[in-house]
């Protein structure tokens, strides 16, 4: 072979190696380099939901692939979920049907089913102020006969339970009792879906032979509780009371910043550095420790943890009155109390709500407003590092607040829990002849609240 030849071979060889060094270069380059997808299409939503989800979610490590990008965005979204996640959930104002719905957030009221001698009916167990329902007549005790004419049953009532609470108007018709009078005549209300704003709250001073017990339902942990709570227990430590009962049957959480002002008050002995709750999340979230301080700080910063102290009033226990609707920030208050002082639960299980998040928003489209992300984020502990009550908190007393077809308003004396925790007397037992039975639903957490939001800046 002559120069010349061997030149052309070598020539021949060398760019025969730079065609394989930029192929491998722009085989590389497309692996590394993310998918650009068409703006407002399918896959451009789901590939932002997978990469949020895979940041912040807090069993990321168990979702699957990203694959089936061309799926709806709702159902694509449920299979980025754990099996048992029963609180995260995404929104678009587009689709009305992904906005958490119920019974509450529709009418203002909840309910509870029961038998009476063989008659299936909805009782009332609270209704919010200024609601649709409460503006129709509703209040606690009543019993509902049926709904849009179908009369309860054994084999519908979860069906009229759900309809109920994703309906926009209806009709009920509803009967009263007491064991003195017996049945009233039932009446029809006809209610339509409304808003219901802030709630206020019902307290008072029992005086039960000489002991004085301030009495306090918090219907929801909102934003700027912490004002009117420091009103109320300045009232309750004024009148010298040494007994707080709080009842938290129907709140469905909220805010953990209200739900720490409300341990400051009550806790004795604490200081504004004690930890006062943890936040586990993934990898990224890593653990993130608040004090009584720093937690009432993140939302009520209007309210100082001094003058909360100051309003504590000479109590060493608490007696919480909770059930099926109690949920997040009330079971912040049962769990994350008891490093720090004797909580007594009374009446059923809670929801087991132990979960945190914040907001995720789509704002890549500009003037557009596009999906938006609850996703559970955080796993909830005390200052002992107590939580995992996925299962819901089992109270101190279990006790049905359904004894009879007759209920009592709350914070009178009368009614069944409240009476336990003022009495301290051993729990009353359901006879097994009683004339009264409670039937669970299935989708009996009634609250739109679907997980506790947090903010940290």
């Amino acid at each position: 072979m002559n120069a010349a030849q061997s030149m052309k071979k070598y020539q021949f060889l060398f760019k025969g190696l730079l065609l394989i060094l930029f192929s491998l270069a722009v085989s590389c380059q497309s692996e590394d380099e993310p998918v650009i997808y068409q703006e407002g299409s399918t896959e451009y939503v789901n590939s932002w939901m997978y990469e949020q989800m895979k940041k912040y979610y807090l069993w990321s490590e168990n979702m699957p692939d990203r694959t089936s990008l061309s799926l709806d965005s709702k159902e694509y979204f449920k299979k980025l979920l754990q099996a048992d996640d029963r609180f995260s959930y995404a929104t678009h104002v587009s689709s009305p049907d992904t906005f958490p719905k119920s019974i509450r957030s529709s009418y203002g009221f909840d309910m509870a089913v029961i038998e009476h001698e063989g008659q299936v009916y909805g009782m009332v167990l609270f209704v919010l102020s200024d609601s649709p329902a409460e503006r129709n007549g509703m209040k606690r005790g009543q019993l509902i006969k049926s709904v849009n004419g179908t009369v309860f049953n054994r084999q519908n009532f979860e069906r009229l339970y759900l309809d109920l609470g994703h309906s926009d108007q209806a009709k009920l018709v509803v009967a009263e009792y007491s064991s003195s009078s017996g049945f009233s005549a039932a009446k029809e209300i006809e209610i339509i879906r409304g808003f219901t704003f802030s709630q206020p709250m019902l307290h008072k001073v029992i005086l039960n032979n000489t002991e004085k017990t301030g009495y306090l339902s918090i219907p929801h942990f909102d934003i700027g509780l912490a004002s009117p709570l420091l009103q109320v227990f300045q009232d309750f430590k004024n009148q010298a009371v040494t007994k707080i009962i709080v009842d938290l049957r129907y709140n469905g959480g909220g805010d953990v910043s209200s739900a720490a002002a409300l341990s400051i008050i009550l806790a004795p002995d604490i200081k504004p550095d004690n930890l006062f709750i943890k936040f586990k999340g993934n990898k990224n979230g890593g653990l993130v420790n608040k004090s009584f301080k720093e937690a009432l700080e993140m939302n009520e910063p209007s309210v100082s943890y001094d003058a909360l102290r100051a309003a504590h009033p000479a109590i060493q226990e608490v007696y919480v009155l909770c059930g099926s609707h109690t949920a997040s920030a009330s079971e912040i208050i049962i769990n994350n109390l008891k490093p720090f002082m004797k909580v007594i639960t009374i009446g059923e299980k809670t929801v087991g709500k132990d979960v945190a998040g914040f907001a995720i928003e789509d704002n890549r489209i500009s003037g557009q407003q596009g999906w938006v992300l609850y996703p559970v984020i955080y796993k909830l502990f005390n200052a002992a590092d107590e939580g995992n009550y996925n299962m819901g908190i089992t109270p101190s007393v279990i006790l049905n607040e359904i004894q009879d077809l007759e209920i009592f308003p709350l914070g009178d004396t009368r009614e069944i829990l409240i009476h336990q925790a003022l009495n301290g007397a051993p729990a009353a037992k359901k006879s097994a002849n009683s004339s009264v039975h409670l039937i669970p639903v299935k989708a009996n957490y009634n609250d739109a609240d679907s997980l506790l939001q947090v903010n940290f800046n």
